[in-house]
């Protein structure tokens, strides 16, 4: 079976790009913009099924999520007919779902809504919290409590996640390519359910760090997010995954099934795995994004010297 994967290199694409073996890797990074229809024809050609798993977390300049998730989706969709494509498969996100207020939460909704309406053979995967070496949950966690002395927690109720190791989140991609999933959208959660509050105290623990836990309010968290997007390379966290902590990770909206017995996750969120997935080092100046402009600055008046 040979099958394209939009987002072939991001974390989850990857990881489903080193599992099978005949794959069409589609990215920024390969030249084809997800939004240009007969690039992704041709991208497309001869392939039996695509895995749509492009997605962000965040808006960074045309990078929008109307244009990633909804324009994008849409561009999959008529792409794949016009290759044949047989089947497509898409990762969404848990809760997703529309008038919720969340820009994240209602295009993802509204790329489900374009798969469910394209006539091709689907399978939607509404995924939780992934994680797995390159995430953005066991990372930032990590490098955080290894540059900070505390850590907060979100609100003064606690919320629950059940995290998904990565290679459960392929194991279920690859069962649904194939055609094994025969509802038409299911929920991707994993084994054990925790607070998010012991989810991160088990991640500081196993990177050997004990911080001070600090609650504090969503508002707070939201603040802190609309921060770090404007700072950071890639924000210790965007908007989109404060509303998740708020709202917690561990029951799909709009309700779905859960994957059949034998294919959902079954692997435990375990201090091997969260020990496999650790990052090296710590935040520091070059995560800032004022230090990647100074940096390509000094690059370009080097260079500039030189010609």
């Amino acid at each position: 079976m040979r099958v394209a994967i939009t987002g072939g290199t991001g974390f989850v694409g990857r990881n489903l790009a080193e599992r099978l073996d005949d794959t069409v890797v589609i990215s920024r990074r390969s030249g084809v913009d997800i939004t240009d229809v007969d690039a992704l024809a041709a991208a497309f050609e001869g392939c039996d099924a695509v895995a749509h798993c492009a997605g962000i977390n965040r808006e960074i300049g045309d990078q929008t999520f109307q244009r990633v998730h909804v324009d994008g989706t849409r561009a999959v969709v008529e792409a794949a007919r016009r290759a044949g494509v047989r089947r497509i498969v898409l990762v969404s996100f848990l809760r997703a779902r529309p008038d919720c207020g969340s820009g994240y939460h209602e295009s993802k909704w509204e790329a489900e809504e374009i798969v469910r309406g394209s006539g091709i053979p689907h399978t939607i995967l509404k995924s939780g919290m992934i994680y797995g070496p390159g995430d953005h949950m066991v990372d930032h966690v990590t490098r955080a409590v290894r540059t900070l002395p505390f850590f907060w927690t979100v609100g003064y109720r606690e919320r629950t996640a059940r995290p998904v190791p990565v290679d459960d989140a392929v194991d279920v991609l690859v069962a649904a390519l194939e055609g094994r999933i025969e509802e038409p959208t299911v929920a991707v959660m994993g084994a054990d359910e925790v607070t998010l509050g012991e989810a991160v105290r088990r991640i500081a623990r196993v990177a050997g760090r004990r911080p001070a836990y600090v609650p504090v309010p969503t508002w707070a968290i939201r603040i802190l997010a609309q921060f770090t997007e404007w700072a950071m390379v890639v924000p210790l966290v965007a908007k989109a995954q404060a509303r998740m902590l708020a709202e917690g990770v561990s029951e799909a909206v709009p309700p779905a099934p859960e994957a059949p017995l034998g294919i959902r996750p079954h692997r435990p969120f375990s201090d091997e795995r969260i020990r496999a997935a650790l990052p090296d080092g710590r935040f520091g100046l070059a995560d800032l994004r004022i230090a990647r402009r100074i940096q390509r600055c000094a690059w370009t008046s080097s260079t500039m010297r030189v010609s």
